[in-house]
């Protein structure tokens, strides 16, 4: 089975931590976004993973090889695919369409579930998916007595169903999807100039394919500032990997830490109180601060702050007094 990731959008909605680093390169709990979906893809999964295609955008060479070491660590085989322009989540896959050659995982980078990925059945696809309380802002499925999938619907406008699709699909046949996904694109079946894997998703349901659903026991999803703050509060938690959360190399003084924090390699804290909730990167220097329910990324020097549900990014410096910041990479603050 070949895995296809999209990721070609640097994440507009959680500037300015992606005006330097791409959305699912972000580091939850000590790991990049992207790495923890392809180790959970890889353990999760009772299929064997061949190649692993990353959809990008013009990340760099720096970013791409980081992405093929990811891969290489999972004994699989990373493909660099480019999406040029952004015209929709079907463009995106079709983007992959090397990889479109045999059975095939999707799943959108900046999605992570809690779950398990048993293909069971004879399914053309399995979509997974969860309850939300806001259909509406999702794509979601209909459902038959069968718990077959009748039709799917990209953000309705009014009420059809509560299972909303959280970004991961299994197809049996790569082929059937790319043949689709093409039919969209030579026949311009867009909206605004997006084309949607939902729509080809309706239109192989009208042929006769069958669709079944897998639901996912939690979304972690890192749209945003607030759901990167709950998914790392929810993988600190966690832990179902057992991960070592606090670094050997990191220096500890006089500080109070509640548990769950991740403290990273080389961290030295001061003087404070940490946590809980807070995943503090490599390199961080914290010093006289009280900080709750925060990401703050490597290599920053964070002294007299009192923050909580922040997210900071890499090679800040932060002096003075604050309740709750949301700070990019290179940047300095006094007050």
């Amino acid at each position: 089975m070949n895995v296809i990731i999209p990721m070609a959008e640097r994440g507009n909605s959680l500037r300015p931590h992606t005006l330097t680093t791409p959305k699912p390169l972000l580091h939850i709990a000590g790991k990049p976004i992207i790495q923890r979906l392809v180790e959970s893809i890889v353990a999760m999964s009772e299929e064997p993973i061949e190649k692993i295609g990353f959809v990008v955008g013009n990340f760099g060479k720096e970013v791409e090889d980081q992405l093929e070491q990811i891969a290489k660590n999972v004994g699989a085989e990373g493909h660099i695919l480019y999406q040029e322009h952004k015209m929709g989540t079907a463009h995106a896959i079709l983007c992959a369409q090397s990889l479109l050659n045999q059975s095939v995982l999707i799943a959108f980078a900046d999605t992570l579930f809690i779950g398990n990925l048993d293909i069971e059945g004879d399914w053309d696809g399995i979509i997974w998916t969860c309850k939300v309380e806001e259909p509406t802002r999702c794509g979601v499925v209909k459902l038959d007595e069968n718990n077959v999938i009748t039709k799917f619907v990209e953000k309705p406008d009014e009420y059809v169903s509560d299972m909303a699709i959280i970004g991961v699909y299994y197809f049996k046949d790569g082929m059937f999807l790319k043949n689709e996904l093409q039919y969209l694109l030579d026949n311009e079946l867009s909206e605004s100039g997006q084309y949607h894997l939902t729509v080809a998703l309706d239109i192989m349901n009208q042929k006769d394919a069958q669709f079944g659903v897998a639901i996912a026991e939690e979304w972690l999803d890192c749209g945003n500032k607030a759901a990167c703050l709950h998914t790392n509060e929810r993988i600190l938690e966690l832990n179902n990997e057992g991960e070592e959360l606090i670094s050997p190399s990191a220096v500890i003084e006089n500080t109070t830490i509640v548990q769950p924090c991740y403290i990273g390699p080389g961290v030295r804290l001061k003087n404070s109180v940490i946590g809980p909730y807070v995943s503090i990167e490599a390199g961080t220097t914290i010093e006289d601060s009280i900080i709750r329910n925060s990401i703050i990324q490597s290599h920053s020097y964070i002294r007299h702050q009192v923050l909580t549900d922040s997210m900071i990014g890499s090679s800040v410096r932060l002096e003075g007094q604050a309740k709750a910041l949301d700070v990019g990479d290179f940047s300095t603050t006094q007050s």
